[in-house]
């Protein structure tokens, strides 16, 4: 491919930089706090048109996108395959979801910045699901991380009260995230070290190649910790956990939730496109750190939660929790590549993709819903702020009981088939099967055993939030002035939530898919030798053959 089919690639991406601009420039000289969500909305719907008639419009996007061809082409410093397309039209719906729910948080306060940033977060979050080069993958995280830090500023409204925490929250996310940047950089410097390049592609061809060299395999162990380290702030994976609790408490319930749902999925395309498909060779390093930080992570959040009593710190530490949950699925990927007689149910990249979408669902209507409960001044703090909701507000209840139950895990909904892919993809890793995977299953079935354990113990406190909504006399009455906005975004994550649950198939099958497309790679040069039509039939000749 020529750089101008680079360019035509990124065009959604730049649609959305382009809407972000203008709402920046314009909101400088137009004094008026309203109607710029809406021109955000559009800027996404114009985004996600634009990916469409990409797809739509060339036979071999097409066919990469509906899995008619298992193709992964590359373009310069960037990739097409069913991994990137459907992680782009994912956090585009995404992007439109926080839209819905900061309309009326905006409204109190400077709603051209907040807008705009949120734009270039979904611009950046979609440049890393994309990139085939180190450089462009740390763009597009740094794309997602500095207009964070101007929503945790701007983003609490205009109540005085709030300013303090709000200061203290983005100046602690601030800092901390610079320092996960300076140490995923550093693991890049390693990689770039033994391949000699940045390309993702490059960086493939040298570490899958054989070598003696012990620097050569020292240095790619290196950049794999390092990079785990720097990814693993955004995952708020243990124990580069102790920055979320601070900051969602500080910050307001639209940025916490944006904070519990956007980071996550940065870190988990960052994971696959780097250390998952391009450095072959590390699987037992692999499995074995995520095995751990697995054990620790969703140990470790679920009980911490047991006791808060602020509903925004105890999401905190649910967030944690799952960040160990989608941990297992990048475990028994480690586990099982390359190996030919693994069962194959234990797709856990596949699985992590899916539990990644369940959980935001969830994630982002619960913030949706305690956002539409607060108002102008007030916003739903603790745990006690529910009592008595399933009296003044019966449809909230209702949504919150669903994302509740759907996070602990219960059928029928999305959270339990979520949880039911990562246990039998662990229990998949079977100590017959050979390769790597032998001797594996007693640690991966004492990691199943964990998981269903702390499944329990997190239905400790996510039934406590129901009961007190249930069960318990209100204290008061919510405002319920958090918008329209808020409250559609609420209604369609539960619907969601329940539709998946119901039917879980498709999206299950769209998830494995994504995992398979993101391990096969045509180079440009093969790309460039024929057009679209004529790679596409050359393609299936030889898969026929």
């Amino acid at each position: 491919m020529t750089s101008s089919e680079t360019i035509y690639l990124l065009l959604p991406e730049a649609s959305l930089i382009l809407f972000a601009t203008l709402i920046f420039v314009a909101g400088a000289f137009y004094p008026a706090r309203t109607g710029w969500n809406l021109l955000a909305a559009f800027g996404l719907l114009v985004a996600g048109g634009v990916l469409c008639i990409q797809i739509n419009s060339n036979p071999v996007y097409s066919a990469v996108f509906r899995g008619q061809a298992p193709l992964a082409i590359v373009s310069g410093p960037v990739v097409v395959d069913l991994f990137s397309l459907a992680s782009r039209a994912l956090v585009i719906g995404v992007g439109m979801l926080f839209v819905m729910i900061t309309s009326r948080t905006a409204a109190e306060t400077q709603e051209p910045e907040l807008m705009g940033s949120l734009l270039l977060i979904i611009s950046g979050l979609n440049v890393v699901a994309m990139a085939n080069d180190l450089v462009v993958v740390f763009l597009g995280l740094e794309l997602v991380s500095i207009p964070t830090y101007v929503l945790l500023f701007v983003g609490s409204g205009h109540v005085e009260r709030y300013a303090a925490q709000r200061q203290e929250a983005a100046t602690k996310y601030f800092f901390l995230s610079v320092l996960s940047s300076a140490v995923l950089l550093y693991g890049f410097s390693f990689l770039y070290g033994v391949s000699g390049s940045t390309r993702l592609t490059d960086v493939f061809a040298v570490i899958s190649q054989p070598s003696d060299e012990r620097g050569t395999q020292l240095f790619s162990r290196l950049a794999m910790v390092f990079i785990f380290a720097g990814l693993g702030f955004r995952l708020t994976a243990v124990p580069f956990h102790f920055y979320a609790p601070d900051v969602y408490q500080g910050t307001s319930n639209p940025n916490a939730g944006l904070l519990a749902v956007i980071p996550k999925i940065a870190a988990v395309v960052a994971l696959v496109r780097i250390v998952v498909v391009a450095m072959p060779g590390l699987e037992q390093v692999g499995w074995q750190l995520t095995l751990a930080m697995a054990f620790v992570t969703m140990t470790l959040g679920n009980l911490v939660a047991l006791w808060q009593a602020n509903i925004r710190r105890l999401l905190a530490y649910s967030s944690i929790a799952h960040a160990g949950y989608m941990l297992i699925g990048l475990s028994v990927g480690f586990a099982v590549a390359g190996d030919e007689l693994a069962s194959a149910s234990a797709d856990g990249m596949g699985a992590t993709i899916f539990y990644l979408i369940v959980y935001s669902l969830a994630t982002a209507g619960t913030f949706a819903a305690i956002t539409y409960l607060g108002g102008a001044g007030r916003q739903i703090d603790t745990v006690e702020d529910l009592a008595g909701l399933s009296q003044t507000h019966p449809q909230a209840a209702f949504a919150i009981a669903v994302f509740m139950f759907s996070l602990t895990g219960l059928p029928p909904l999305a959270g339990f088939w979520g949880k039911f892919g990562l246990l039998t993809g662990a229990l998949g890793v079977d100590a017959k099967s050979g390769g790597l995977t032998d001797g594996l299953w007693p640690w991966f079935l004492m990691l199943s055993v964990v998981t269903v354990v702390n499944a329990a113990i997190s239905a400790a406190y996510y039934l406590r939030v129901i009961s007190v909504m249930y069960f318990r006399p209100a204290l008061s009455t919510p405002l319920a002035q958090g918008g329209v906005g808020a409250a559609l975004a609420m209604f369609l994550c539960a619907a969601l939530v329940v539709a998946v649950g119901v039917y879980p198939g498709p999206m299950q099958e769209a998830s494995r898919a994504m995992s398979r497309s993101a391990r096969q790679t045509i180079d440009e040069r093969d790309w460039a030798e024929n057009s679209p039509q004529d790679f596409l039939a050359t393609r299936h000749r030889s898969a026929e053959d």
